[in-house]
């Protein structure tokens, strides 16, 4: 009975872009209290779970007090009285009021800051941390970090098309040796952004300001902060990129307003492989338009068969649609982002038909976050080998970073997924 919800608490804060976003404690008959906030995206999927937002001008366009209300008035009412061991039929009741695909009622915001409450509420009332209560006894490990160094797209204003330039670590020991190889690069990068008179503050996820001409030169200069920082591209610290194609994609044709130039969807695969076989490139996101189910399948039956081929906008966290990207051939991985799902229970649905089907998953942030760890707790107790958050920078990206080094240290001997979290040692190449 103790387990039991008696409150329900909404509250506007504020997010890494200074705007309002939807936080949540659901307080149990105990006394036990789970927090939790929900992120918000710049780059989205058009079939993701939407965010409720008053609308208008200005501020006020972002503001949550509808989400809010609906949580009050709505929500608190049918959750009250409900045990927190219970987390899907917390998410079905959410569901059941909402009754809309994209959760446009209730809204995404306020229904995943619900869910994620209430799975923080549990952890507490049984006195573990989330990750254990989430593992249901498996062996954990610590995902892979998957970092932002250069930040484009819809995250800095369009200065190159591709939304992030990352590393990953794939010859690192363990998740602390990741990070320590990972803050090397962010400051080499740093010193040769500025060495080339480029250095122009960061963009919205912590990344360098892309202050590039062409969307490759991005590729070399990450290249030569690999190699300056001590590191061996390809071996000790591949390349992985978030293509976010859909953003400069228009009736057919890719436009690179960095490049000059626009593209056929035969141009776009052709170019993207050219950088996956000219650079130690090992993961490629979204390369093509979310719509075009066919470009992503034949993306994927050209591309070699080491590189993982992510699906996040056209996949959108959804089971149901992994599966159908699937017996098309499209993709080899999912992005698991739980406000795209909206309920906890959806995301892990996703994760999980990925993982039936022989997909790897990544756990990952939003470009909007706001100090919440939860989606690290749900990489490591889900057993996903990878955890995109954004860059090396900025208190709302590090607290998940340092989040996951205290796991490390409460796991002791917990492993971390490296090379085996992909299906290669090494693709091709270390730049030109």
């Amino acid at each position: 009975m103790n387990a039991r919800i008696s409150e329900v608490r909404p509250r506007q804060i504020w997010d890494s872009r200074g705007r309002p976003t939807v936080e949540v404690e659901i307080v149990l008959a105990d006394g036990s209290i789970g927090r939790a906030a929900a992120p918000a995206g710049a780059s989205r999927g058009s079939n993701e779970a939407v965010d409720l937002r008053d609308g208008g001008s200005g501020l006020d366009r972002w503001g949550v007090s509808a989400a809010l209300r609906g949580i009050e008035e709505v929500i608190a009412p049918r959750l009250t009285g409900m045990s927190v061991e219970d987390q899907s039929g917390i998410d079905a009741a959410l569901l059941d009021l909402d009754g809309t695909p994209q959760k446009s009622i209730l809204g995404g915001n306020a229904m995943i800051a619900v869910s994620m409450a209430a799975a923080w509420a549990r952890a507490v009332h049984r006195g573990r941390p989330l990750w254990q209560e989430l593992s249901d006894g498996a062996d954990p490990f610590l995902p892979l970090p998957e970092v932002q160094i250069f930040g484009g797209g819809a995250h800095a204003a369009r200065r190159v098309d591709v939304q992030d330039y990352m590393v990953v670590a794939v010859g690192a020991e363990d998740y602390r040796q990741a990070l320590d190889w990972t803050a090397r690069v962010y400051l080499a990068a740093g010193e040769v952004m500025a060495e080339a008179g480029l250095l122009a503050g960061v963009a919205d996820e912590g990344g360098y300001w892309p202050a590039f001409d062409s969307n490759e030169e991005a590729l070399d200069r990450l290249v030569r902060a690999i190699e300056r920082a001590g590191l061996r591209p390809g071996e000790d610290m591949a390349i992985s990129l978030d293509i976010a194609a859909s953003e400069f994609h228009d009736d057919g044709l890719y436009t690179l307003a960095a490049d000059g130039t626009t593209l056929s969807r035969d141009e776009m695969v052709d170019l993207v492989l050219a950088w996956v076989r000219d650079y130690p490139i090992v993961s490629v996101e979204d390369p093509l338009d979310e719509a075009d189910a066919e470009g992503l399948a034949a993306f994927s039956r050209q591309a070699p068969a080491a590189l993982q081929v992510v699906g996040d906008d056209v996949l959108v966290t959804n089971a149901a649609r992994v599966e159908d990207a699937a017996r098309r051939g499209a993709c080899n991985a999912v992005l698991v982002k739980p406000n795209q799902a909206g309920t906890l229970t959806e995301a892990r649905a996703a994760l999980e038909a990925a993982r039936r089907l022989g997909w790897d998953a990544i756990v990952s942030a939003r470009s909007g976050e706001t100090e919440d760890v939860t989606i690290v707790h749900l990489a490591v107790g889900w057993g996903a080998r990878q955890l995109k958050v954004g860059s090396f920078a900025r208190s709302e990206r590090m607290a998940k970073w340092n989040e996951g080094l205290r796991i490390a240290d409460a796991l002791g001997h917990a492993r971390m997924a490296g090379r085996e979290a992909f299906r290669w040692t090494v693709l091709r190449g270390a730049g030109r």
